[in-house]
């Protein structure tokens, strides 16, 4: 890691602050949101964390701060940031803007430690894809550095003229971090119909018994609030979910969704969505960790809190902690809060019965099926369109293949499947263009049946393996995340990706 290095990772993120600030954004957030993003972009690099450390001011040895923040945001590096889909959806005339800030903190994030060439070839997908969603062009969606790479780098490109633009729980928010009174705070989004939003989760791949029993959950809140404006009588039901399914099958998704269906009906304020874990609900201490599950509860007021792996706080005491304080403000906060639950079938059913307020409170558990080898071929295909690369039929003809040899068993990727094929299609795709000098925008965009080569070595080794006129290549062992889902500059819809659920 060279000073140059750390100073144009910090050029980046403060570049990414100014845009933010123009925006209207919460300063705090914008910059969490760039470094976590840069740390995930930078986390397989060697010697990354320290650069990274150096670079946010944190300790050195802290190393454990770098791989959580890096954890958070993997999904990014294939679907919009939360601040940037917020923009979006807003049509703000700043989310141009802030997406090629964020694709400068990506540029300069892939010079932190010691760039591999999958680092760099994972950020140009990461990078393209925020600018697609705010509908920058093609031509401009190559991500470059404020510290040129090396012109030895793989993947080095000219800086294009002008250079870039002039730290609690890890809120994943549809929408800017809230305000004192629990409110997003400006750009506010505008709201979006009922209906809009039952059309994008039609829109989504396959997820066919979700979407009945989302759109059946929702028809019935909206009587009951109907019946509620006409001044009869209410039904005591329950709003909060809970979501099984193996990863990568759009639990997050669906949750985002069904945030912005509950506040087109008026049951919510703002429809954002707080996406948690074990660690950002149980403190080291007990006693500490009720506090710290308020906290993040506070910040979900008004929208939807989603905890991911929720079984894992029946593990201990201190879990347990956390639990019964989220059933006391569950309670507390009826009107204002909805909690989605979210794992593995049997894992969370065990859960339940771990508190006898849970049961009650959770009356509505939704399955979520691993996808067909057709709809993997979809996401991976809608995917790579997202990020400004063309699939040809003989290539997905083979994604489909090599999905089809994986088993189906708990733990199965999905989403997470077709992302990691496209990384390793990218990766690739950019060593089998490494002697063109000059490639054609088709060839930039192209992906063949030999950019897929390393998987079929890996997964399916009964099919044939494309021909390999330049050797072989590792492959990165991130599993990668789902892609993102329509978003309101009108790219080409597709599944929302998720973290980690």
């Amino acid at each position: 890691m060279t000073g140059s290095a750390t100073d144009g990772l910090a050029a980046g993120l403060d570049a990414l602050a100014a845009a933010g600030r123009a925006a209207g954004l919460d300063a705090a957030a914008v910059r969490d949101e760039g470094e976590r993003l840069a740390a995930a972009v930078a986390e397989s690099a060697p010697g990354a964390a320290q650069a990274w450390l150096a670079v946010t001011g944190r300790d050195g040895t802290a190393l454990t701060e770098f791989f959580a923040a890096a954890g958070s945001a993997r999904r990014w590096r294939h679907a919009p940031t939360d601040l940037l889909t917020t923009l979006v959806a807003a049509r703000s005339s700043h989310a141009a803007p802030y997406a090629d800030a964020l694709a400068h903190v990506v540029s300069a994030a892939c010079d932190q430690g010691t760039p591999t060439l999958e680092v760099v070839a994972a950020a140009s997908v990461t990078a393209a894809v925020q600018r697609a969603a705010a509908a920058i062009p093609f031509s401009a969606a190559i991500p470059f550095s404020p510290t040129p790479l090396s012109p030895t780098h793989p993947l080095a490109t000219p800086t294009p003229p002008g250079g870039p633009p002039t730290p609690g729980a890890r809120e994943r928010s549809g929408a800017p971090a809230p305000g004192p009174d629990h409110s997003p705070t400006t750009p506010e989004v505008p709201e979006r119909t009922f209906e809009e939003l039952l059309a994008e989760l039609d829109a989504l791949v396959g997820l066919d018994r979700v979407k009945r029993e989302i759109r059946q959950q929702a028809e019935v809140l909206r009587v009951e609030r109907l019946r509620t404006d006409a001044g009869l009588t209410r039904p005591s039901l329950t709003r909060h979910l809970v979501f099984v399914g193996n990863p990568g099958t759009g639990k997050t998704t669906v949750a985002r969704l069904v945030a912005g269906l509950y506040r087109a009906l008026g049951l919510l304020s703002s429809g954002h969505l707080v996406e948690v874990d074990r660690s950002e609900l149980v403190a080291g201490y007990l006693g500490q960790t009720a506090t710290k599950t308020t906290e993040v509860v506070t910040k979900a007021l008004g929208g939807v809190l989603f905890i991911d792996e929720a079984y894992s706080l029946a593990e201990d005491q201190y879990g347990a902690e956390a639990v019964n304080t989220l059933v006391k403000d569950m309670e507390d906060h009826r009107d204002e809060l909805v909690v989605i639950v979210a794992g593995y079938p049997l894992p969370m059913a065990r859960f339940l019965t771990t508190n006898p307020g849970l049961e009650s409170r959770f009356a509505t558990t939704i399955a979520f099926d691993d996808y067909t080898d057709a709809q993997l071929r979809e996401i991976f295909a809608l995917a790579a369109r997202k990020a400004d690369f063309e699939p040809s039929t003989e290539a997905l003809d083979l994604v489909e293949q090599i999905v089809a040899a994986q088993p189906r068993h708990e733990g199965f990727g999905n989403g997470r499947l077709a992302r990691n094929l496209l990384d390793r299609a990218v990766l690739r795709h950019a060593w089998r263009l490494r002697d063109v000098p000059a490639p054609t925008v088709e060839q930039l965009r192209t992906l063949l049946p030999a950019d897929l080569a390393t998987d079929v070595e890996d997964v399916a080794t009964d099919l044939p393996v494309p021909d390999e006129p330049h050797g072989d290549v590792p492959a990165p062992d991130d599993p990668g995340d789902q892609p993102s889902p329509a978003d309101p500059a009108g790219s080409t819809p597709a599944p929302r990706p998720e973290e980690p659920a």
